[in-house]
């Protein structure tokens, strides 16, 4: 039996994995794609990881692992398809049929942008294409993007991306916005926004990078780069009748970590959230390595409580 199984090996579920391999517990990261670290790995260009700037997100994630793999933490390269509740903890079980049994459980398995699912979004992400405003804003200082979307995402990238780019374009299908509309007269007052309504984008153009978008409407718009704003999706299917989710499907957890139960609201012992995957402000590399760092320090603790209150 583990200390601690963590399922996902993206930044939260390594830094995870470090803080409780760094605690003598016994650690497990399951994942499910071979020597994955999530969603950072496909980022072309990481400049707001503090000390490391200008780092493709690729060798970023390889950083963390071979960090988790220094302390020879063990991946387990398979798919958990369901969690159990018993009365020594949890009993994981893999999509090769395989039983794995733990005291505790961080769930890291991340969040993953919607898409928008037009000609072009796949060719050019990395190349133009971005779903993190705060992440990929500042390579288009002074330069021209459109955001779609019509909820707050849109509306909150929209505003800050006016404070760096020379022009914005916001592109709605609807006629009007989902978001707070406090928000919206803020972006009425901009001079470089611009909302185009009631249209939407068919196909993304460019050479070797982004450098138009054609719209429904038949209108194309010279870019330099689009923000996909339709929010993320949480990976949290697998825990939908153990532990507490808001509204979005994001699991209702703190910086430390806790879970309650999807049954009564009741804290749910043993079970840690971390990174994406949780309820938060701020997604990014930064706060998921500091989310598994608490999770997994929430999760020795509580091992330590439960040990000293069984003798």
């Amino acid at each position: 039996m583990y200390d601690v199984v963590i399922i996902g090996s993206g930044p939260a579920g390594l830094s995870a994995a470090v803080y409780a391999k760094r605690a003598n517990l016994n650690v497990a990261v399951i994942e499910k794609e071979y020597e994955g670290t999530g969603q950072i790995a496909e980022s072309k260009n990481v400049n707001n990881y503090l000390g490391l700037p200008d780092i493709n997100g690729y060798d970023l994630g390889e950083k963390f692992r071979e960090h988790a793999l220094s302390l020879n933490v063990c991946f387990i390269e398979k798919e958990a398809i369901n969690i159990e509740e018993n009365d020594s903890g949890y009993i994981i079980k893999l999509d090769d049929g395989e039983n794995i049994k733990s005291k505790t459980i961080i769930y890291a398995a991340g969040a993953y942008p919607r898409r928008a699912d037009v000609s072009g979004e796949e060719e050019y992400t990395g190349k133009g294409v971005s779903y993190c405003a705060i992440c990929d804003g500042a390579f288009y200082k002074d330069k021209t993007v459109t955001v779609l979307g019509g909820g707050d995402t849109a509306l909150d990238d929209t505003l800050y991306l006016s404070d760096i780019c020379k022009k914005v374009y916001l592109i709605h299908r609807r006629n009007e916005f989902r978001g707070a509309q406090s928000t919206v007269e803020k972006l009425k007052e901009k001079d470089n926004v611009e909302f185009v309504l009631s249209d939407s984008v068919v196909e993304i153009k460019g050479d070797k990078k982004l450098d138009s978008v054609k719209l429904a409407s038949g209108k194309e718009l010279a870019v330099d780069g689009i923000f996909i704003a339709y929010g993320s999706v949480p990976q949290t299917a697998l825990v939908k009748d153990i532990v507490q989710l808001d509204d979005k499907g994001y699991i209702v957890a703190g910086e430390d970590g806790f879970t309650n139960s999807a049954d009564n609201g009741d804290c749910l012992m043993g079970f840690f959230a971390a990174g994406d995957v949780r309820t938060k402000k701020l997604r990014q590399v930064v706060t998921a390595v500091s989310d598994g760092a608490n999770a997994a320090t929430s999760a020795a603790e509580y091992l330590m409580k439960k040990c000293n209150d069984e003798k």
